[in-house]
């Protein structure tokens, strides 16, 4: 592909950043930045800045600029853009490239517009905005260009979002802010009220992704963290089964549940039938938690199966949109 005629898509997330091109991943980096917070200046980002969460001295602050699928921070989020555009266009930026950024489902036209303008403010020459679940449709060949029905649920780090597509664009859809985040602080909670020990973000992550399940497993797998023991405030280890993570997960997973099922209602009698026959995609990071897939297949009455780049497939979607923006037109964001 010539130089000057780069077409980027961006899957800026709560939890990771994803830069497609073509059917090629990029850069796959956590929505992280540390900043000295005097002199307000960017010292590190992605995964350099992740490992320092918890770690940092008070001079220095760990920063995720998205919350919940939107800006939160506007200026940071600006500049973390114009570093991943700078390090993927080269430095000079002759040729400053187009770039389709996903937002979610349900996000206001201030949100939207924060989007569109931090794009431009880091360098690019145009700005498309696209509905992640639209983008994930499109990554992952979902036949949304017909006029049957197709279902897709993205569990990210902020937000999950179900949707019914049809015809290159959104039937219905909703979005709840729960993901991969109330996840984690769903067992940080469960961890100080069953044991009485407090432990941190990343350390609840880590249990997420080694021993956790949404369905209980015929084999228990078992982990031992450190954490802080909240009478005497001393490190105090603690060992957690897989059906720990079970109980812990299962409030915020029937807030998923629940969300889809309100989809569901207000779709179609004549798309709920294809949907059943096609089953229900699922993509997303949150959506590698193990028996996710089965948890809801169980809960909905309607197959569920994992796509085969769960955590990738809506930057790509979002690259190959932006050679499909005629026929996506209607159904892309105004900026």
């Amino acid at each position: 592909m010539p130089v000057f005629s780069r077409e980027l898509g961006i899957d800026l997330g709560t939890m990771n950043t994803v830069v497609a091109e073509g059917n090629q991943i990029l850069l796959q980096e956590p929505t992280v930045v540390t900043i000295i917070i005097q002199e307000q200046k960017m010292v590190e980002w992605g995964q350099a800045a992740k490992d320092m969460y918890g770690r940092v001295p008070d001079t220095i602050e760990v920063v995720r600029p998205l919350q919940n699928g939107v800006i939160a921070e506007y200026e940071i989020t600006e500049r973390l853009l114009s570093f991943i555009i700078k390090k993927i266009a080269g430095p000079m930026l002759l040729f400053r490239p187009r770039v389709m950024i996903t937002v979610p489902y349900g996000v206001t036209s201030v949100e939207s517009r924060a989007v569109h303008e931090a794009g431009l403010g880091a360098g690019t020459r145009e700005v498309f905005l696209i509905h992640q679940p639209l983008a994930a449709a499109v990554g992952v060949d979902l036949p949304i260009s017909t006029p049957s029905g197709n279902m897709i649920i993205c569990m990210g780090g902020g937000t999950s979002q179900a949707a019914v597509l049809a015809m290159n664009g959104i039937v219905t859809a909703e979005t709840t802010r729960t993901g991969g985040l109330k996840l984690d602080e769903a067992i940080i909670a469960y961890v100080r009220k069953k044991y009485g020990i407090t432990i941190g973000q990343p350390t609840a992550e880590q249990l997420k992704i080694r021993i956790g399940s949404a369905v209980p497993l015929e084999q228990q797998q078992v982990m031992e963290v450190q954490g802080q023991d909240q009478v005497t405030g001393l490190p105090r280890p603690v060992t957690l089964t897989t059906d720990d993570i079970v109980d812990a997960l299962q409030e915020p997973l029937n807030d998923i549940v629940n969300t889809t099922r309100r989809v569901l209602e207000k779709t179609p009698p004549e798309l709920i039938s294809d949907i059943i026959d096609r089953g229900v995609a699922l993509c997303g990071g949150s959506a590698l938690l193990r028996g996710v897939d089965k948890y809801l297949t169980k809960a909905l009455g309607v197959p569920a199966y994992l796509v085969d780049s769960p955590t990738t497939c809506t930057a790509e979607g979002a690259a190959r949109a932006l050679a499909m923006r005629e026929q996506l037109r209607r159904s892309l964001l105004p900026t």
